[in-house]
């Protein structure tokens, strides 16, 4: 009986967080990222900014999200490809499996990625998911490397399929775009493999 009310927190708890996220979204949309504050978005939602923090450490996060779960996620992908399957291909299928985690390619998510791409703030905490990234999976690629310079490259192709990603993922965004991000980071995967 007890994991069933746990259960039930956690749901309740992610419902209440998507929707904080979502009105923050709107929100930072229609009136820019740096004009809307924190109790703006807790009155929106019915909750106090004491609330908000709860469930959102920083206003950046209600927009960014839980990069460290995400790269877990990808890290643990990563690890799961078969050992014999050349680096690259892995990465791709890594961040594939991430895309596969929500199927909700929505218009909300389009526009937390151009909320993303046009708030300094925003950019500058994206580059702190990629060094955390990087600390994640480096050592995975590394150990599938062999010479001197294993750390070194290991930290440059994983900083390479992250500008991958990230490059999908903000063309996706964009309003004429009609691929879906899976379909783009095989795209941009496959332009650094074949130049």
């Amino acid at each position: 009986m007890r994991d069933q009310r746990t259960s039930l927190r956690e749901v309740t708890r992610d419902a209440v967080r998507a929707r904080i996220s979502a009105t923050a979204i709107d929100l930072f949309a229609e009136h820019g990222f740096d004009e809307v504050t924190v109790e703006q978005v807790a009155a929106e939602v019915g909750i106090s900014t004491r609330s908000f923090n709860r469930y959102f450490p920083a206003k950046e996060d209600a927009v960014i999200g839980d990069t460290a779960a995400w790269g877990e996620h990808v890290r643990e992908a990563l690890v799961a490809r078969p050992l014999d399957e050349p680096v690259w291909d892995s990465l791709r299928h890594s961040f594939l499996s991430l895309l596969a985690l929500s199927d909700a390619h929505d218009d909300r998510q389009k526009r937390a990625i151009r909320v993303l791409g046009s708030t300094p703030s925003l950019r500058a905490r994206n580059l702190e998911k990629h060094l955390q990234w990087e600390q994640l999976l480096s050592p995975v690629v590394a150990s599938r490397s062999r010479g001197d310079d294993a750390e070194v490259r290991a930290r440059a192709i994983v900083q390479s399929s992250l500008a991958c990603f990230d490059v999908a993922i903000a063309t996706w965004a964009r309003r004429d775009e009609t691929r879906s991000p899976a379909q783009l980071v095989t795209a941009c995967f496959a332009a650094l493999r074949d130049s």
